[in-house]
Parts: C-alpha cells; structure tokens; sequence
C-alpha cells in the first residue's frame, strides 16, 4: 500500500531553505508535530535543536558536517550535530551535555533542508531505539521517495539551488 505525502515549506533562512512534508491529508508537518510534541516534553533539548536550525539557516548553509549521517537505506541525516564542544551547547544543571534528541532529515543541497520528526534516542542504534526507531525508518522512506522525486524531475531546483519548486497537487509516494 502506497502512502502519500505533500511538501510544506517551513522556513527562509539567509542560507538554508526549510521544508516539511504533511502525511496524507495532515495539514500538520512531521517537523510541526514534533515541535509540537517537544515543546511539553522535553523544551531545552528542542530548543537546543531549533538553535542549530536557526544557525545553520543564518550563517554556515547545510553543510555535511553539522549534520549526523542517519541512513539505512537514504542518504538521511539528523540534528544536532556530534560533539559537546559545538556551540550552541547544550546544558543541563549546568554542565556542557550531548543532547539525546533526534531530529530526523534530509540535506537536499546546502541550501535546502527537509526537516522530519523525532524522539529521545535511548539506544546506541537508531533501529534498537523504541522512541526514534519510526521515525529513523519514516526518514529513510521520504529520504529515498524526495531523492527519486528529483531524479523524475517532479521537484526541481530554483535557478540557484536555494529552493525548490514542484506542482501544487504534487504527492510524494512512498
């Protein structure tokens, strides 16, 4: 059975282009609900994560290498980046700390970024982690569907690689 999904743009960076997608008739991106969903549970490591969304955007572009490589079988990606020294830090009771949290997505270019959902990793592998397991698998799904979508031309580049464009009713199938 096919599952269908449409892209949302999110937001417009000085450097990076944002995006989502809303599953079938969701008008609720994956990455809205997992602001959504964060934002109760777990505030400071969200917020720890949005910080690198806003960074990235303004200053660095989606370079590879403050993104953490995520595939199994896509080329998908997660935030934040490795290492505890990077600032912006994350701290708790006032201690430099690894933030657990996975947000799950996919570096198009370092212009465009699909943004996906996550969780608490508990586990050293995101395939034996009950919180992230789903949405590590949902990331590859979409990962694979969004990087065959350009190889079919069904969404294509703005004449600088900073955006991208596709059909109004376009569904991407997965």
């Amino acid at each position: 059975m096919n599952t269908f999904a449409h892209i949302k743009p999110i937001a417009q960076y000085n450097k990076v282009s944002y995006y989502s997608v809303c599953i079938e008739n969701n008008e609720t991106s994956l990455f809205e609900e997992f602001i959504a969903y964060h934002t109760i549970t777990n505030k400071e490591k969200l917020n720890h994560v949005l910080d690198w969304i806003k960074l990235i955007g303004n200053k660095y572009g989606a370079q590879s290498h403050l993104f953490r490589p995520e595939g199994e079988t896509a080329d998908a990606s997660a935030l934040p980046p490795k290492g505890i020294e990077r600032k912006p830090h994350y701290t708790e009771y006032g201690k430099k700390k690894a933030n657990n949290i996975r947000l799950y997505c996919l570096r198009a270019n370092e212009n465009v970024v699909f943004l996906f959902n996550g969780d608490i990793k508990t586990a050293h592998y995101a395939q034996d982690c009950p919180n992230v397991r789903k949405h590590f698998k949902l990331a590859n799904k979409l990962t694979k569907a969004i990087d065959s979508a350009f190889a079919n031309k069904d969404i294509v580049w703005n004449d600088d690689c900073t955006e991208i464009n596709c059909e109004d009713d376009f569904k991407l199938q997965f």
